[in-house]
C-alpha cells in the first residue's frame, strides 16, 4: 500500500490548526459601483463612486472572515478535527466569530482576546462581476501572539498558516513550534509576508509542506513578471517540501510537485463574490491531500470548493457542505502539464 506523503504517524490531538485572521466582513452590493480600466489594479479595473453623492444599495450581507476562520470551516465539513487561532476583540464582532466557529465545531481555544483593539473589520464592495475592492481595519488580528496559541494542548498535525501581519517574531514561534510537535505546514502567506521578499522569507518557505499562493504573489516572490509562469514554476516549484499552489482567479490553478506540474480550469459558472476563493481553494486541497495523498483529488476538491465561494456571496456561506464525492470530483478536468 503506497504512503500518504501528506501524513505522519505521530500522536496528534488535532488534525488541523488554522492560524491567521479572523474578521467581520460587511459586502455591500450595488449596480452604481462604475468599473474603470486601470492597468495598475490587480484585476485591471477600479471601483469608482461619486463622493457627496447618496447611492442605493442592492444587497448588504453580513458575514465572518479572515484566513484563518475562513479555511477551518473547510476542514470541519471535510470531517477533520480542527482549531483556530487568531486575535479578536472584546466587541460583538469578536463574539460573532466564536458563535460561528462553534457553530461549525471548530475548537476556539486558540482564540486570543485583545484587551484594547477591537475585532478586524472588512467592508467588501461587490461590483456586478463578482469582482471587489476591500477596505480592512486590521485591529486586533495583526497582534496575534504566537507565544499564548495553547500549543501542548492542541498538538496539531498539520498547521494551516496565514497572513500574520507580516510579524517574523511570529513566524519564527510558529515554525519553532512545527519542529518541536513534527507537524505538516501548508502555508498561505499574505500581502505582508509576500512584501518581506524571498530572501527574508526562504528560511520559512523550505519548512513548508505546501505553499499555496496567486499567481502574482508567486511572480513577486519569484521577482518575475507575472506572465512568465514558467518561470514562477521553475524558482518556486523546489521550495515547498511537498508541493507549489498557484491560483490563477478566473483561469484555473496549478500545482507542481515533485517534477510535475497539474492544472485545472475554472469551473463555469456566474462569479457574484470572490472574497475568499483562495482560503476555499487552498483548504480544500490540503484538505484532500491529507485524506487521499493525491495531488489531483486535491487540485479537483480545491477547484469545487472555490467555485462554490465564488457564487454565493459571502466567504463561508458557498463553502462545500462535506467532502466532495466521486462524482462531483469528476466534474474538474485536470490536465498534466509536465
Amino acid at each position: 500500500m503506497a504512503t500518504n506523503p501528506f501524513t505522519r504517524a505521530r500522536s496528534h490531538r488535532f488534525d488541523v490548526l488554522t492560524v491567521g485572521a479572523a474578521t467581520r466582513d460587511v459586502f455591500i452590493q450595488s449596480k452604481k459601483f462604475k468599473s474603470v480600466k486601470n492597468p495598475h489594479a490587480p484585476d485591471g479595473l477600479d471601483a469608482c463612486f461619486p463622493l457627496g453623492a447618496k447611492i442605493d444599495l442592492d444587497a448588504v450581507t453580513f458575514e465572518t472572515g479572515g484566513g484563518a476562520t475562513n479555511a477551518a470551516v473547510t476542514f470541519a465539513r471535510f470531517g477533520m478535527k480542527t482549531a483556530c487561532a487568531a486575535r479578536i476583540g472584546k466587541d460583538p464582532g469578536g463574539n460573532e466569530i466564536i458563535t460561528r466557529l462553534k457553530r461549525e465545531r471548530v475548537e476556539t481555544s486558540g482564540l486570543q482576546s485583545d484587551p484594547k483593539l477591537g475585532t478586524g473589520y472588512s467592508l467588501i464592495l461587490v461590483s456586478g462581476t463578482g469582482q471587489r475592492a476591500i477596505l480592512v481595519f486590521r485591529g486586533a488580528s495583526r497582534r496575534l501572539d504566537a507565544r499564548a496559541i495553547p500549543w501542548s494542548r492542541l498538538r496539531p498535525e498539520w498547521i494551516y498558516l496565514t497572513s500574520v501581519a507580516g510579524d517574523l517574531k511570529a513566524l519564527t514561534r510558529i515554525f519553532s513550534e512545527v519542529k518541536k510537535f513534527h507537524s505538516h505546514v501548508a502555508w498561505n502567506p499574505g500581502n505582508a509576508e509576500i512584501e518581506l521578499g524571498m530572501k527574508r522569507l526562504l528560511p520559512f518557505l523550505m519548512q513548508a509542506d505546501i505553499l499555496n499562493v496567486n499567481r502574482e504573489e508567486a511572480a513577486a516572490l519569484a521577482e518575475v513578471a507575472p506572465r512568465d509562469l514558467e518561470s514562477i514554476l521553475q524558482r518556486l516549484g523546489s521550495v515547498p517540501r511537498q508541493a507549489l499552489v498557484v491560483t490563477d482567479g478566473r483561469h484555473g490553478a496549478y500545482i507542481a510537485s515533485r517534477g510535475i506540474t497539474w492544472y485545472a480550469p475554472a469551473l463555469p459558472g456566474k462569479r457574484v463574490n470572490t472574497t475568499g476563493a483562495g482560503d476555499a481553494f487552498g483548504s480544500a486541497f490540503v484538505a484532500a491531500a491529507i485524506k487521499t495523498g493525491n495531488i489531483e483529488t486535491g487540485l479537483r476538491a480545491g477547484m469545487l470548493n472555490a467555485f462554490g465561494v465564488i457564487t454565493h456571496m459571502g466567504a463561508k456561506a458557498g463553502i462545500l457542505k462535506r467532502f466532495p464525492s466521486h462524482t462531483d470530483l469528476r466534474r474538474v478536468k485536470v490536465k498534466k502539464l509536465a
